[in-house]
């Protein structure tokens, strides 16, 4: 049970920072939502967003630092 409460903070804490880099782009201008290869799909009933390009750059930003931080701690 102490592990799945650690596990819990961990990932708590992982939200945290992804959110505040997610708002520092947003402050700083980064148009991420808005890259080319966004579909967004407008009709008369409603609209239809998904972030293709955007998804791409993040998961590409994610493995790359994951990467490193697992070299770094030598796993």
């Amino acid at each position: 049970m102490e592990n799945f409460g650690r596990l819990l903070i961990l990932g708590g804490i992982l939200l945290i920072v992804v959110g505040g880099g997610v708002f520092l782009a947003a402050r700083l201008g980064f148009p991420l939502g808005h890259l080319p290869g966004d579909i967004r799909i407008e009709g008369r009933g409603g609209t239809f967003y998904f972030p293709l390009a955007s998804s791409i750059l993040v998961s590409l930003l994610l493995t790359v630092l994951l990467n490193i931080l697992a070299r770094w701690l030598g796993k």
